[in-house]
């Protein structure tokens, strides 16, 4: 068929690793939340109440003003990035080597603590100032560095990968959308963001902007460290320009062209999703203390059995499909969330309204409640 002819290996593996990050990503999130309410509720003393807080410090809740914001704060930076990009590509490039290795790490530390619980305790060693660490946590971290020293040395775009993935899957964890409304205010901002940026920055800038931020590699640091300090021509010079892990890309079966996915295009949408599947396990929750009490009588048993999360996973493959046929039709970049966002919010919001749950979705649906369930079906 024609819609077949259009998608390749490289959108294949795009889609499967995308939806594979914001499953992981989300869950790995909820898992957060049991840990969080676990230490809550063993904590009796000061010093149990200090830790429990600490633990929900690192995580970063978007209200609306941030919602609001966010998309014209991304519009600061992307024309900062197209007009300075060669005044800060070094500092850009550093800083982003330095998140790349703390995502990555937290992206292997569950693989780490398998590894490191039959042949050593779960107890932190303490390195003075710069904190207390278990043996899985130390194990990632140097896993985590030696994989950046690697893509430093070599640039290859499966390292680029990898490390992108660490991005999106701790973005995905550590920042929450709290209510419907945020995720609509949010989401909608971005779309505009990207329509704009992809489509018509060309007729004000003379250039995608968009594209070419995104595609522009940057000088490798260990070539402009050994030119700073004149260590000679040979020293330093043989190393690749950098792209750095702001996308996904995977090539094709021929190797003629790369698919790129940004990783805004999952991290975003990935929000929703990690939003929708706390309120699945939140409604789960209130139903078995309520002893199962039915939804609305004008709702079927077979549409309360269907979760938002699976809605929502559904409608993002689809306008992720959407996205790629519409990219290799038109023959040009697309902006992404024009299609995701319209394929997981519509849904979203049709499901909730006949569910009966919109009103409770759309403004701070979460009550704090400690729960004892680790585990979700899904």
């Amino acid at each position: 068929s024609r819609a077949y002819s259009l998608v390749d290996s490289s959108q294949v593996s795009t889609f499967l690793i995308s939806i594979l990050l914001i499953v992981y990503g989300s869950f790995r999130s909820l898992n957060m939340d049991f840990e969080n309410q676990d230490k809550e509720k063993d904590s009796s003393s000061a010093a149990g109440s200090f830790n429990g807080n600490s633990t929900n410090n690192s995580i970063q809740t978007i209200d609306s003003t941030q919602a609001l914001f966010l998309p014209i704060g991304a519009s600061v930076s992307l024309l900062v990035m197209f007009f300075f990009f060669d005044s800060v590509q070094v500092v850009f490039t550093i800083c982003t080597a330095v998140l790349a290795t703390i995502a990555f790490a937290f992206l292997l530390l569950p693989m780490c603590q398998y590894l490191t619980r039959p042949c050593s305790p779960q107890n932190k060693i303490s390195f003075g100032c710069c904190g207390r660490f278990t043996a899985a946590e130390l194990l990632s971290f140097s896993l985590s560095v030696m994989l950046v020293l690697i893509w430093v040395l070599t640039g290859h775009w499966l390292l680029m990968d990898a490390l992108a993935m660490g991005l999106c899957v701790a973005m995905i964890a550590f920042v929450r959308l709290p209510s419907l409304k945020v995720s609509c205010l949010l989401l909608s901002g971005l779309l505009i963001y990207d329509v704009f940026w992809v489509f018509f920055s060309a007729y004000i800038f003379n250039s995608n902007v968009m594209v070419k931020v995104a595609t522009q590699p940057a000088d490798n640091p260990l070539d402009v460290l050994s030119r700073k300090l004149h260590l000679g021509p040979n020293v330093g010079r043989d190393v690749p320009r950098l792209s750095l892990p702001g996308k996904l890309v995977f090539p094709s079966s021929t190797g003629s062209h790369f698919s790129m996915l940004g990783i805004g295009d999952i991290v975003m949408p990935g929000l929703l999703l990690c939003f929708v599947l706390r309120y699945d396990n939140y409604k789960k929750q209130a139903n078995s203390d309520s002893c199962g009490a039915p939804g609305p009588g004008n709702i079927s048993g077979r549409m309360q059995k269907v979760s938002y999360f699976h809605c929502t996973l559904i409608g993002y493959f689809v306008g992720l499909l959407t996205a790629t046929v519409a990219s290799r039709i038109h023959r040009a970049a697309q902006p992404a969330l024009l299609y995701l966002v319209p394929f997981t919010l519509l849904p979203l919001l049709t499901m909730a309204y006949l569910k009966g749950d919109l009103r409770r979705m759309w403004s701070e649906p979460f009550h704090s409640k400690s729960s004892s369930s680790r585990f979700l079906e899904v």
